[in-house]
């Protein structure tokens, strides 16, 4: 094995249960064969963030103080995009509207100005690296206006690759994934999840079988449920967990999951309701109910419209 071999084997090492996106990735840096853009498809929290980054180190050239910079975010050939919350004039990630204490009523987007924030930043060139970097979170949440701006983008990217991180070609334009090359990544095993979580010290989400059903393979899926999971009111939760049985109770319900909790949360909420009533009761009607429930709040429906109109459903 020679220098380069090595080099990419390292990178790559944390990546687990990925080969065949590991491959595609180190034969297009070992030919020099580099797409303009990339499409990493697959589900949420297998690995597709950290192989961007991987990804973006050796485009970026492999030396101590790229990776760093890489690492804390601050290099100036790298951008990294993800879905915005519009408040007051401002664009806040998920973690900045939840520091800002923001009650989210409709999920995050990329916006059109953050696609001509890219176009600006790739309009330069590169000041330290061989190449500029640019990865989009998310990407299926890119509204229609911003993926078209996107395009032209895509067409010229100049000395530059663009990094699309998704759940699958069908949650993008096919213009999008018409100029992209897909890397698609996979949910890992039983003895992959385990060895993940144990290494990130979330040893005792393997003991919470209902987290592990709704993560199905992701480990970023079973942390991010874990998290979720201690930040929820253990008050309301008992309420849930023993369905209200009378309609008083479900509207005192509703009113307080919709004074309580965010969209985001309220979401989770019914996903994981779901698992939990069909461990507990396998009751069909019930997680059909809760199914309706999701789709209205994705919808934008009035959150304690949706959570009466499912409470009082479930009671009959």
């Amino acid at each position: 094995m020679n220098k380069d071999e090595e080099l990419l084997k390292v990178t790559f090492a944390q990546l687990y249960g990925q080969h065949q996106a590991v491959e595609l990735l180190k034969s297009a840096i070992i030919n020099n064969r580099l797409a303009p853009g990339y499409l990493f498809a697959g589900p949420a929290g297998i690995g597709k963030g950290l192989a961007a980054k991987c990804f973006s180190q050796l485009l970026m050239g492999d030396n101590p103080l790229n990776k760093k910079r890489l690492q804390a975010g601050n290099h100036p050939d790298f951008l990294w995009v993800m879905p915005t919350y519009l408040h007051q004039g401002q664009l806040l990630t998920p973690t900045e509207a939840t520091a800002a204490g923001l009650k989210r009523k409709a999920p995050p987007q990329i916006r059109i100005e953050q696609v001509r924030e890219i176009t600006q930043f790739l309009s330069s060139t590169p000041l330290e690296a061989p190449r500029a970097v640019v990865v989009i979170e998310d990407a299926q949440k890119m509204a229609e206006s911003a993926a078209n701006a996107l395009l032209k983008t895509l067409e010229e990217p100049g000395k530059a690759t663009i990094i699309l991180i998704a759940p699958g070609s069908d949650s993008l334009l096919p213009t999008l994934v018409s100029r992209c090359q897909r890397i698609p990544f996979y949910r890992l095993n039983e003895g992959e999840m385990k060895r993940v979580l144990q290494e990130k010290g979330y040893e005792e989400i393997l003991t919470h079988r209902e987290l592990l059903m709704m993560a199905a393979g992701s480990p970023g899926e079973a942390i991010a449920s874990f998290t979720q999971l201690q930040a929820m009111p253990p008050i309301l939760l008992e309420k849930f967990k023993k369905v209200p049985s009378n309609p008083h109770d479900a509207l005192t319900l509703a009113k307080e999951v919709d004074k309580t909790l965010d969209t985001e949360a309220q979401l989770w909420l019914i996903e994981y309701l779901q698992h939990f009533y069909w461990e507990k009761m396998q009751k069909k009607e019930i997680i059909e109910q809760l199914e309706k429930a999701r789709q209205c709040l994705l919808s934008y429906v009035q959150p304690r419209l949706v959570w009466e109109c499912t409470l009082l459903a479930v009671i009959q």
